[in-house]
């Protein structure tokens, strides 16, 4: 990792950093991808990329990463689906370390420009106890309530983002992720997100025949979801903007998970029998992305509506499905 790069990608192998390299890639610029998993399991590898297996929790191999870096996306957690979260709140806390030394490597190495991946988990948990949740705002952040392990991790490397900014005049930004989704991603194992889990039981139920499904809760709780295109484009536009200040980057189209499924089956053209799983993890009641602020500094909003992404979503999921099966 000695040669010069323009930009390093923490997480690079993982569902939204093996999309961002690969469209970084796309513009000419010189990228080193990194992560901690064997390379085999990476979602994406790109031969026209510098790929490098890493634990960044670990100081030295943080420095080392971002040597010679004239940028870093900071992508890089222990993360995954509601499930995940609720059943691995340490393992999501100890992501601390790899924000903090990757942030402190990239001021040490003078790094231009360091982007970091938040989260909708650092909102209050307050705010979100009712399905017709009102969108929120990035002040709701505060009084703190965030998202048990997961969301105070998040929360805590925003402010060390900004005390880094203040202390020392290193240069960060930060972008509340809003439930990303797309091809390419987690399908299966635990950690899949809502999109991911619909499109894989209603690929089985086609496959298999038997037009039933489970859902974890009632179906009335409600979400917001941004397709993986949207992601990469604001991700990139809030890291080169002039704000410091931590902005949603989501979807503020606001549907159940009834809702979700009911698109999901239009896609694959079946109806399904629902059970629904009352004590399954579920989250918050509601969540929705208030985009009033990165319209105002950036003029942006997600242009991918989610009838739209998931039809680009569910074939690649089915097509999982079918390969898994045989």
């Amino acid at each position: 990792m000695s040669k010069q790069v323009d930009v390093v990608v923490a997480g690079g192998g993982g569902f939204i950093g093996g999309h961002l390299v690969a469209d970084l890639l796309s513009q000419g610029l010189t990228v080193r991808s990194i992560d901690i998993k064997p390379q085999h399991e990476w979602y994406q590898v790109h031969g026209a990329a510098e790929n490098v297996v890493a634990d960044l929790s670990l100081l030295e191999n943080a420095r080392a990463g971002v040597r010679n870096a004239g940028q870093v996306y900071m992508l890089a957690a222990d993360m995954g689906g509601m499930g995940f979260i609720e059943n691995n709140k340490a393992a999501c806390m100890m992501t601390a370390l790899t924000s903090t030394h990757m942030l402190k490597a990239a001021h040490e190495a003078g790094v231009d420009r360091y982007f970091y991946s938040s989260s909708a988990c650092v909102y209050a948990a307050g705010k979100q106890t009712d399905p017709n949740v009102t969108a929120l705002k990035e002040e709701d952040a505060y009084p703190a309530q965030p998202e048990d392990g997961y969301g105070w991790e998040k929360l805590f490397s925003e402010r060390m983002c900004r005390h880094f900014e203040e202390d020392f005049g290193f240069t960060s930004r930060v972008a509340r992720y809003h439930n990303v989704y797309g091809p390419e991603g987690t399908w299966t194992g635990g950690r899949e997100k809502a999109p991911a889990a619909v499109c894989r039981k209603i690929a089985e139920a086609v496959v298999s025949g038997e037009h039933k499904i489970d859902i974890w809760g009632d179906g009335r709780q409600t979400r917001s979801f941004m397709y993986v295109d949207d992601c990469l484009h604001g991700s990139q536009m809030i890291a080169k903007g002039d704000s410091s200040i931590p902005v949603n980057l989501g979807s503020s189209e606001l549907v159940t998970i009834n809702q979700l499924v009911d698109i999901v089956e239009e896609i694959a053209g079946i109806r399904c029998e629902r059970t629904y799983q009352l004590d399954a993890p579920q989250g918050v009641r509601g969540r929705n992305s208030d985009n009033t602020l990165i319209q105002e500094i950036y003029g942006w909003q997600p242009s991918i509506a989610l009838a739209d992404g998931l039809e680009k979503t569910y074939p690649w999921v089915y097509d999982q499905v079918k390969r898994a099966r045989r």
